[in-house]
């Protein structure tokens, strides 16, 4: 259905898009850096599923209606954004509660949990309107309309591309989760370490904030 040439070229260009930092990266280092490895891996599966989302829909066509409408991009826009300058903002503040705490002689807040570390990266990712737009502008390149079933084959490139964005965030998770062990007897680096990825949360947030829906 795909022609193998086309795909080798594709999976090449997904592996090299899904290494770079983004949203989802930053999410699951900022996680596993305050709730250990498992609410990274959660994490990452989490992102992993908001993937799929878009990709669900940008087979259906509801991404594109999205897109094409002025008004439904900016709504989820500021919402996917407002709600990644939330997670960035509450990321710094914890971190530097937690190391109060400690400086203080007490116990840190608990880990929020895999099950929350989970929601909330369907969430990141499943209300981040360039992912849509990256999937509709990137993924047609593949598709071969001659070989028919369209849809099926932007499925298959989109599932594709969701697992290696995983399997980066999965990376991601077990490196953070590394050097959170490793610093265990330096909460201030790792508190650092935590406010930056807060930070790198907040400003994708600011940029989103600024992004402008597709031409057409």
């Amino acid at each position: 259905m795909i022609d193998p040439h086309q795909f080798a070229l594709f999976f090449a260009a997904a592996l090299l898009l899904a290494a770079t930092p983004g949203p989802g990266i930053f999410y699951v280092a900022a996680r596993t850096l305050s709730g250990g490895r498992a609410e990274g891996v959660a994490s990452s599966f989490g992102t992993g599923l908001g993937g799929l989302v878009h990709v669900t829909a940008g087979a259906v066509g509801v991404s594109a209606l999205v897109l094409a409408s002025a008004q439904l991009f900016t709504a989820l826009k500021l919402v996917g954004a407002a709600y990644l300058v939330w997670i960035g903002i509450r990321t710094i503040l914890a971190a530097r509660r937690d190391a109060q705490a400690i400086a203080a002689g007490l116990e840190p807040a608990p880990p929020v949990g895999a099950r929350r570390a989970f929601r909330e990266g369907v969430v990141v990712e499943a209300l981040n309107p360039k992912t849509a737009a990256f999937f509709l502008a990137f993924l047609p390149q593949f598709v071969d309309v001659g070989a028919g079933h369209v849809a099926l084959q932007f499925a298959i490139l989109g599932v594709t591309s969701v697992i290696l964005n995983t399997l980066a965030d999965l990376v991601v998770a077990v490196v953070a989760g590394r050097t959170q062990e490793g610093l265990g007897g330096r909460p201030g680096l790792v508190r650092r370490l935590r406010e930056a990825s807060g930070g790198a949360m907040v400003v994708l947030g600011l940029g989103l904030m600024l992004a402008r829906r597709p031409a057409s």
